[in-house]
């Protein structure tokens, strides 16, 4: 979760805002991309992000899940 935190502090605030005149050497679309990254960018990868995250959680759940049907298996053998 740090590591997605960290990229969308660095897309939101750096891109953005404290790189925005770097990157507005190049263009996307006939625009900045400071500016692109401001306006439409960070919100791309915000859910890009979203995404991520959930792929990951729906992973760990499903292994949560094995896990607990193997202890209750267990548990009704032994009792």
């Amino acid at each position: 979760m740090t590591v997605l935190l960290v990229i969308w502090a660095a897309v939101g605030l750096g891109a953005g805002v404290l790189f925005a005149d770097s990157l507005n050497a190049f263009s996307l679309g006939g625009y900045p991309l400071g500016f692109w990254f401001a306006q439409q960018g960070s919100i791309v990868v915000f859910v890009l992000l979203i995404l991520i995250y959930a792929v990951l959680l729906n992973r760990l759940d499903a292994a949560h899940h094995r896990d607990l049907e193997e202890i209750r298996r267990k548990t009704e053998a032994a009792g």
